[in-house]
């Protein structure tokens, strides 16, 4: 003879919470992204003319000239 067990498991969702966590996710990532493309364009542009030139193109693209 033999006995059949059936066990159910009920699991809450708040579908909310579990939104804003994966939103957070992605927002971080996308951050982090930026980040790294950012350090990667200062990185290049320190590459290509040095501390100076980049200084003073910074400084001409803020002040219009």
């Amino acid at each position: 003879m033999t006995t059949q067990i059936v066990n159910k498991n009920e699991a809450k969702v708040d579908l909310g919470q579990e939104t804003s966590k994966f939103t957070v996710r992605i927002i971080m990532a996308m951050a982090g992204l930026i980040g790294l493309w950012a350090t990667a364009c200062l990185i290049g542009g320190l590459a290509s003319g040095g501390i100076g030139n980049l200084i003073k193109g910074y400084i001409s693209t803020i002040v219009g000239l």
